[in-house]
């Protein structure tokens, strides 16, 4: 699963550094309706994402996993194999929209090794597979651009999707699910009583509620990396320097994340989680007021190592509370919220950056950390005083 992630994440970001310039083939078009369009055929395959993703997920504990990662896999697969044939941009849109639809190999796969982990160190192997995710998201956009660079468009997309179904091959015959008896638990949850479950846990709502503020905030500054590091750096290789800065939280991201697992699996996730989201508003601060390109290289490396054990962290701790029978259903909605962060993040930052300048989104989007800090913060406290009041009686 390691490296089928590796190569699904890679694939999937291979298109998105050359997205815009492949809207510019369909014809003569003005800037600013390039620019309009991009926005939306990147979005589409979020929105639609954060709409399917609890689908996936309850179809994955009731089918099993395994047979959603297929369905998953050569769906984007054949969508991107497609994009590659298109001649408008309405075309393309439509193809990212069905993408979306399709986009649940991930997080799948999350929910397949979370299952069939032990509780004890689930936090440090989804951690190792987090790993896979974010080393492939990180090579897939260098790749891409050396790709098209290299073979044009088109052939880009059809190499694209070629890995990503031997990806989807090398989990069919290498992959082997073993689905766990669900004991004397309940097997069948309508949809209404999986709601009422993650809104009755106060720690699991705020969990979801962090994982938008997490997407929300890588992808609230991406769009303007490259015009915040024109202004610190006045050398022409923009677009790598711009590249340098955004993996470098990649970067972080990727040493960390297996050992704040770890520590999750040893002292709770949910505390891990609290020590992070602190650490990552404290290292977004600073980036608002650096005067040099390598000072937002090394915050952003740090920001990176302060949430990289988040996404591991949140998978790990649902697998302990939900269900067996509905784990896959909710890690479904946790991934909907990030998807949603992804749509709200960029929107968030270009109406600030309009607003008030690039500097300002930082010191919002630190605030929004420190908010979700203090929300789980209390849901803990509130917790803890429950079981308390129950030992008592």
């Amino acid at each position: 699963m390691w490296f089928a992630n590796f190569f699904v994440a890679a694939s999937a970001t291979m298109i998105l550094p050359f997205l815009s310039l492949y809207i510019e083939t369909f014809g003569d078009f003005s800037a600013d309706y390039v620019q309009r369009w991009s926005g939306f055929v990147f979005g589409i395959t979020f929105l639609t994402a954060f709409i399917f993703s609890p689908f996936w997920g309850r179809f994955g504990d009731k089918y099993g996993y395994k047979k959603i990662l297929l369905v998953t896999g050569f769906g984007i697969s054949l969508s991107i194999l497609l994009m590659g044939f298109v001649t408008s941009v309405s075309e393309l849109f439509v193809l990212r929209l069905f993408m979306g639809a399709v986009t649940g190999f991930i997080p799948t796969s999350l929910a397949l090794i979370s299952a069939q982990t032990p509780k004890e160190i689930a936090g440090k192997t989804l951690g190792t597979l987090q790993m896979g995710t974010v080393s492939g998201g990180l090579l897939g956009p260098l790749i891409g651009g050396a790709m098209a660079d290299t073979f044009g468009f088109h052939y880009t997309f059809f190499i694209t999707s070629i890995i990503i179904a031997l990806a989807t091959i090398l989990v069919l015959f290498g992959v082997k699910e073993v689905r766990k008896e669900k004991g004397k638990d309940k097997t069948e949850y309508t949809r209404k009583e999986v709601l009422s479950h993650i809104f009755h846990n106060p720690i699991l709502l705020s969990v979801m509620f962090i994982s938008l503020i997490i997407q929300a905030a890588n992808f609230s500054i991406q769009p303007l990396l490259a015009l915040y590091v024109s202004e610190l750096s006045s050398a022409g290789n923009l677009a790598f320097l711009a590249g340098l800065a955004f993996s470098a939280t990649g970067f972080g991201n990727m040493l960390a994340t297996r050992h704040w697992g770890k520590l999750g699996d040893r002292i709770g996730h949910e505390r891990v989680i609290l020590i992070l989201l602190l650490l990552a508003g404290i290292m977004f601060i600073p980036q608002a007021f650096v005067s040099n390109l390598w000072q937002l290289v090394i915050f952003r490396f740090l920001f990176g190592i302060s949430v990289g054990g988040l996404i591991p962290c949140m998978t790990a701790y649902i697998r302990q509370v939900a269900p067996l029978a509905i784990q896959g259903e909710v890690l479904g909605y946790n991934v909907s919220f990030r998807y949603l962060g992804n749509v709200i993040g960029p929107t968030m930052g270009g109406i600030l950056s309009g607003f008030f300048g690039i500097s300002t989104v930082f010191i919002i989007t630190s605030v929004l950390f420190f908010l979700s800090a203090i929300i789980l913060w209390v849901s803990l406290n509130r917790a803890d005083e429950k079981v308390k009041v129950h030992v008592d009686a």
